[in-house]
């Protein structure tokens, strides 16, 4: 899951990359050939990984990498074998591209074959997740927040999805502040622009709590997170101050 180049991987890279694995194994590094469990898979993918990649199954909109489903569209028209495509998966975990922003071996052994596992049975294939990969994410509903003595409480999802938990929020002219929990691994802050007001909280993640203040006068604003990528991917909201 390297983020350097959205292109499609072709079949050509796929077999090098085969190939470099065999010559691995051959000399003396045993792979391993785990039964990848898709649901902790795709919970894993979601808390990790979807802030930077769009992945349809999993309904995680991150435009910093690739969007896997667009990366592996052609591959699945040659009939590629997904148990090739999740060996490309696990070796994206291990070597990211040098310069990108993905760290090496984000996930490590069977968490990262759960990833790679989920990815390769779902990417670039129609529909929606069944069963019990339906429900392996709880989707927490939004709902609009209202100030409260000149503060809003606007948290971040906390099942690492790129949301708040409000779709939006409502306050009176004058003194602002905006708090926001993001009890995720993944790191977010709070930042309110419009109408000449740009300002942005801290970064946070496991539990730390971004803050951020501004004198509003009337009118529109939206509310978002300032990391790169997240605000495209839909983390933000309509502030409205009367």
């Amino acid at each position: 899951m390297s983020r350097s180049d959205s292109r499609a991987p072709s079949a050509r890279a796929l077999l090098a990359i085969g190939a470099l694995i065999a010559i691995v194994a051959v000399s003396g590094c045993s792979l391993k050939h785990d039964t990848p469990n898709l649901v902790h898979g795709k919970q894993l993918f979601v808390q990790k990984c979807g802030s930077c990649h769009q992945l349809s199954h999993a309904g995680t909109q991150g435009a910093v990498g690739p969007n896997l489903d667009d990366a592996f569209r052609q591959d699945r028209a040659n009939n590629l074998r997904s148990s090739d495509i999740r060996g490309l998966v696990e070796y994206w975990i291990e070597y990211p591209s040098v310069g990108g922003v993905m760290p090496a071996q984000l996930y490590k052994g069977q968490a990262a074959r759960d990833v790679a596992g989920y990815v390769s049975t779902v990417a670039a294939r129609p529909g929606q997740d069944s069963g019990e990969l339906a429900t392996a994410v709880q989707t927490v509903a939004q709902k609009p927040v209202s100030e409260q003595n000149g503060k809003l409480q606007i948290d971040a999802d906390p099942t690492g999805q790129l949301k708040f938990l409000a779709s939006s929020a409502s306050a009176t002219t004058g003194q602002l502040t905006l708090r926001m929990l993001n009890k995720s691994s993944v790191p977010h802050d709070i930042a309110v622009k419009g109408a000449g007001v740009n300002e942005v909280g801290p970064v946070v993640s496991n539990g730390g709590t971004s803050v951020v203040a501004a004198t509003l006068k009337p009118g529109t604003y939206t509310f978002y997170c300032s990391v790169d990528g997240h605000e495209a991917a839909g983390m933000k909201g309509t502030l409205t101050v009367k």
